[in-house]
């Protein structure tokens, strides 16, 4: 599918969300909608393995027929139900019963079956309970199908299911849906959503063209020499997940077989379960990815609680996009905590460097971090000064990449980026101030690919320009305190252009005798019409 025809899909997939949601919420919405576009890829995806492994018993159908082929082989071979099943839990990893099927689904839905909503919610519970993988426990968990806001009795619920599933139906039918065209429609859709959920987007969102330049940057010391192969990253942590899409876009740059496996973790039920659906839509076998739901401050993941140094879980790459000044509750004893007993707690008021020490202490020594925060990190003191101070002099913090305002959903400030690395080479820190290299948006300011370009390029080569970005070694950053304040090392102001006023006073003295002549000559004029000269 070509990316015309994707952004296509992605607006006519948000133009029946955006006609049929009428008073919902774009987040409650949301999670119907793209719960329906993810079981039609889970039937596509098992429609598929199921004919590969029945082969020419898979039953056969005319073009025109919209009846779904497993019901039929399901009703001829009762007895052989539990062996297919079997092998279809070892191969995909799940199964869905012929009834549950989008396109039986979609079937009821055309034809108003009242009984629509009832096998929706049971092919739902069927999906997550009797899955082979955990991958799918609970995933549906959040998709209220009794919602009052679906409508006030169980018929208008149905109806309302009905209208909203074959208006999806139509849509999809119109393109050629592979997985890679679904993957791109359900992100396009995260983003549309985003941008009508205000400040809850914040929860789940990541702009894509942020997302471009933290997932580059992460991926461009994978490749050594530059012009050589990359080599693989194994592991790829994202500690504030949202929906997935910093991992994914990571693993896209990589590719496939460039990445192992790709770890998550996220504490809001409904953003987890957003984030499981994507990253099999875009084809990551459940094997190859890892999220988990939990709280990241109070590390609530078990793989994360080793002890042992030899055993402590650490990755090639990490990136996220945690919640800005986040407040905390830190307890007593997390002073002793491995995550923060070097550099010390984050205050209360704000979480950003408990995020930041949380992600830095399971990088490998070898491997790098890209996290976005808040401008606060880089001159507040107390606390946060402390951690900065001691990250600094241990030489960690690479680069400091100042972006404009208002580029996300969920606020307006400006925010930066932090590259931190355990074995840094460079014995200097380097600043870039992108700050004024935008585009206006009509609600969001926005980074162009050439702006985005220029940013990586002088990152990649720590190239050093007036105004946008400059090496600073420690000496100059101790003088200040280690204050890591872009603008008390890049000066964004233009100086006053020089005044030529010997060249100046001679143009003035020019135009006086021009103006002296044209007056006399006017004056010849007047005398001859007998009026007043002028003085």
């Amino acid at each position: 599918m070509t990316d015309t025809n994707q952004k296509k899909l992605g607006s006519t997939l948000w133009g029946i969300a955006d006609q049929l949601r009428g008073a919902m919420d774009a987040d409650d919405f949301r999670d119907y909608m793209l719960s329906f576009l993810f079981l039609r890829y889970l039937s596509d995806n098992y429609e598929t393995a199921a004919k590969k492994e029945l082969g020419k018993d898979y039953p056969k159908l005319g073009a025109d027929d919209r009846s779904v082929p497993l019901a039929s082989w399901y009703k001829n071979n009762r007895k052989d139900i539990p062996t297919f099943e079997k092998q279809m839990r070892r191969k995909v990893h799940y199964v869905i019963q012929p009834p549950h099927l989008w396109n039986s689904i979609a079937g009821m839905a055309r034809t108003q079956n009242g009984e629509l909503l009832n096998t929706l919610q049971a092919g739902f519970k069927y999906i997550q309970d009797e899955s082979f993988e955990s991958t799918f426990d609970g995933l549906f968990s959040e998709i209220d199908l009794a919602s009052p806001k679906l409508g006030k009795t169980y018929a208008d619920r149905n109806a309302k299911l009905c209208t909203i599933i074959q208006k999806i139906a139509e849509g999809l039918n119109e393109f050629s849906t592979n997985i890679d065209a679904l993957g791109d429609a359900y992100e396009y859709l995260i983003g549309q959503f985003a941008a009508g959920s205000g400040k809850k987007a914040g929860e789940f969102y990541t702009p894509q063209q942020i997302s471009d330049i933290l997932s580059t940057i992460v991926t461009l010391d994978s490749q050594e020499p530059k012009t050589g192969p990359k080599k693989r990253l194994e592991s790829v942590l994202d500690f504030a997940c949202g929906s997935g899409s910093l991992l994914l876009n990571v693993r896209k740059r990589m590719g496939p077989q460039g990445i192992g496996k790709i770890y998550g973790q996220e504490k809001n039920i409904t953003t987890y379960n957003l984030a499981r659906m994507n990253m099999l839509l875009h084809g990551v076998k459940d094997t190859e990815f890892e999220i988990f739901h939990g709280d990241t401050l109070t590390n609530e993941w078990d793989m994360q609680r080793e002890l042992n140094p030899a055993k402590k879980p650490s990755f090639d790459a990490i990136v996220a996009n945690p919640p800005f000044s986040y407040r905390w509750e830190p307890t007593d004893a997390m002073g002793d905590d491995v995550r923060f007993k070097n550099h010390g707690l984050a205050p209360k008021s704000a979480a950003d460097f408990a995020f930041l020490l949380h992600g830095f202490h399971f990088l490998k020594d070898e491997g790098v971090m890209a996290i976005i925060l808040p401008h606060g990190v880089l001159f507040r003191g107390g606390a946060e000064e402390r951690i900065r101070t001691k990250l600094l002099k241990d030489g960690h913090i690479d680069t400091v990449i100042g972006l404009p305002a208002n580029l996300f959903y969920s606020t307006g400030i400006p925010v930066c980026i932090l590259v931190l690395k355990k074995c840094k080479k460079p014995d200097d820190v380097l600043f870039i101030n992108a700050a004024e290299h935008f585009v206006k948006g009509k609600r969001q300011n926005q980074l162009t690919q050439e702006h985005i370009s220029k940013i990586i390029d002088t990152y990649q080569f720590r190239k050093e320009e007036t105004r946008y970005s400059r090496r600073v070694g420690m000496e100059e950053i101790a003088k200040n305190d280690f204050n890591l304040n872009i603008s008390r090392y890049i000066s964004t102001a233009v100086s006053d252009k020089e005044i030529d006023l010997a060249g100046n006073h001679q143009k003035l003295v020019g135009l006086e005798k021009s103006i002296r002549t044209a007056t006399s000559k006017h004056n010849q004029f007047l005398k001859e019409l007998g009026l007043p000269l002028l003085p």
